[in-house]
């Protein structure tokens, strides 16, 4: 077992959250996953970050990234606790629980670079008052506002559903002084973007096929993101990088919630469809997404949704390592059939998917030691 930051045990503990359902205790239109909270967060604090910057203020965002990951970690291993029991056990019992979250991760993950736990570590000790971890403080309550906006219609009756209306409210309202949260108060283009954001929840991918858990695409960006940033750690990427690999990954399939996902089959088995597509998302997003988006953001946005799985290094954007951001993918997207073998869905199209993507990233993989990732898939007890 390597100790490395990108590793086979790592990604299982993220991935699991796709089994972590909220609001279960509540009737919901839809399922309401924590992976998907955990990437509809990191997005919302790409906005708020943004419009610090757009404010004038600094923001660090390898610390951005790396404390959203570490507060999904920490989320992972503690399960599905109410939210108000959650924050009153890590409020008032600080202590243990960070050593029950060492000890479950250092069980679950024992393969892990020793500075990566030795800073998750460091961040759980933490007051977490820095303004990069407020902004994602906000982030997380923004996120799960809008859940509660979804299920607050069919749960009206029942006792205590103001009161968590309002605790969420009180929330949002200690981070107004942030600009990105002050433009989601009064409903502004960025509001429309975290909710177009929010659509890719309720898309399931590998349509027509059987899978446990049933991954959406804003779920699946989340893991490629994640992926990518855990392979920079261990290869040393710079700050910009780090910046660029993450965010692209979050943002690839966004063009998604416009066109749907379509499956890889059918995109490469229709003649000239893949071009078609393309296009067309391009102009989607051209008018349908830049406009939500503040006019600086709009070129660096650009190069993260347009042809993400490129290698570029642009003036003014820097560098981005995007053949090692489509292995995360293709990775991604094995762990999806992989897992659901492991858990017995007995599906051809689940196997057939599962050989092909091995096919790709034992060819182009490399880069991310995808052939010793895949062993220790083959390894683990699921």
């Amino acid at each position: 077992m390597s100790m490395s930051a990108l590793n086979a045990d790592i990604l299982y503990l993220l991935f699991n959250s796709a089994n972590m359902h909220r609001w279960n205790d509540h009737m919901r239109p839809v399922d309401l996953t924590e992976l998907d909270k955990q990437a509809h967060k990191a997005a919302i604090a790409w906005i708020i970050g943004k419009s610090e910057e757009s404010a004038g203020r600094s923001v660090d965002w390898r610390i951005v990234i790396e404390h959203t990951l570490f507060s999904f970690i920490q989320r992972s291993v503690l399960t599905d606790l109410k939210p108000q029991v959650f924050h009153r056990i890590t409020a008032e019992r600080s202590g243990p629980v960070n050593e029950f979250v060492m000890s479950e991760f250092d069980r679950l993950v024992p393969g892990s670079d020793p500075e990566f736990r030795s800073r998750l570590l460091e961040y759980l000790e933490s007051p977490k008052d820095s303004e990069e971890d407020r902004i994602i403080r906000a982030a997380h309550y923004l996120a799960t506002r809008w859940e509660f906006n979804l299920i607050y219609d069919s749960n009206r009756s029942l006792y205590g559903i103001d009161q968590t209306r309002d605790e969420i409210k009180s929330q949002i309202d200690q981070h107004k002084d942030l600009a990105g949260v002050q433009e989601f108060e009064v409903h502004g283009s960025t509001f429309n973007f975290i909710d177009l954001i929010g659509q890719l929840r309720f898309q399931q991918r590998w349509a027509r096929t059987p899978r446990i858990p049933r991954t959406t695409v804003l779920g699946h960006s989340l893991l490629v993101a994640d992926m990518m940033y855990l392979h920079d750690l261990d290869t040393g990427a710079s700050d910009k990088q780090v910046y660029n690999d993450f965010y692209t990954g979050l943002f690839h399939d966004l063009p998604e919630v416009l066109t749907k996902d379509v499956i890889t089959p059918i995109k490469t088995n229709v003649n000239g469809l893949a071009a078609i597509l393309e296009e067309y998302e391009r102009d989607l997003v051209e008018s349908r997404i830049m406009p939500l988006l503040r006019e600086e953001w709009r070129e660096e946005f650009a190069l993260m949704v347009y042809d993400p799985f490129a290698d570029i290094d642009v003036d003014g954007f820097g560098a981005r390592n995007g053949y090692d951001l489509k292995a995360c993918d293709h990775l991604a997207a094995y762990m999806e059939a992989f897992i659901s073998r492991r858990y017995g869905i007995t599906s051809n199209t689940l196997l057939e998917g599962e050989r092909s993507i091995r096919d790709k990233l034992v060819e182009k993989g490399s880069g991310i030691n995808a052939k010793n990732l895949l062993e220790d898939f083959d390894r683990m007890r699921i």
